[in-house]
């Protein structure tokens, strides 16, 4: 067996570990995603997804920072929340003018593989996940999506594992949306 094969079981069981404590609302989840991250990060440099090399670093600070403002709650509960229509729109361009900023970039100055489709991962993710340390039910939507499309691009750059791993997360996310979406009907504000 490989090193990167045993780095990228390591990371996905991780990252399994990960995404089951955030459905569950657990803060041990940030330690799981910080540790799949740091991972993560050598396999995309090696398969040159450079934008998701990028994204797992921020993965791994995003953790830090999930683990804080889960962590900074006085009785320990943070509740589920929906953002206002403007501030989901204004959050969704923000993010599309990355993608397209990443993609050209690394389409013109690198020798990336499928740039366009791996900064829109990356850049979507990138609001996903600041969504999910603050609870924001829309965050599952963009899981669904950037998981979905990430089985393609994991599988296209040989990384199966990682592949199956989206597949996964997808249907966990589809379990997380209806999770937090339940209780944010049934919480008390």
């Amino acid at each position: 067996m490989s090193f990167n094969l045993v780095i990228e079981i390591i990371s996905v069981v991780f990252s399994l570990i990960f995404l089951i404590l955030l459905m569950r609302e657990n803060i041990w989840c940030w330690l799981f995603g910080i540790l799949s991250s740091l991972l993560s990060i050598y396999l995309f440099i090696e398969a040159k997804l450079y934008s998701e090399s990028i994204l797992y670093s921020f993965y791994a600070a995003i953790g830090v920072y999930g683990w804080w403002v889960w962590s900074a709650k006085k009785d320990g509960i943070l509740p589920v929340v929906k953002w206002h229509w403007r501030k989901s729109l204004i959050a969704f361009g923000g993010s599309a003018v990355l993608a397209a900023v990443l993609g050209i970039y690394f389409k013109t100055y690198t020798d990336a593989e499928s740039p366009y489709v791996d900064a829109s991962t990356t850049a979507f993710s990138f609001l996903a996940s600041y969504l999910e340390a603050h609870k924001v039910l829309s965050a599952w939507v963009y899981w669904i999506v950037i998981n979905a499309t990430s089985v393609w691009l994991y599988h296209s750059r040989g990384l199966q594992i990682y592949s199956i791993l989206m597949v996964v997360y997808a249907a966990l996310s589809v379990l997380g949306l209806y999770r937090w979406n339940k209780q944010f009907n049934t919480q008390v504000l």
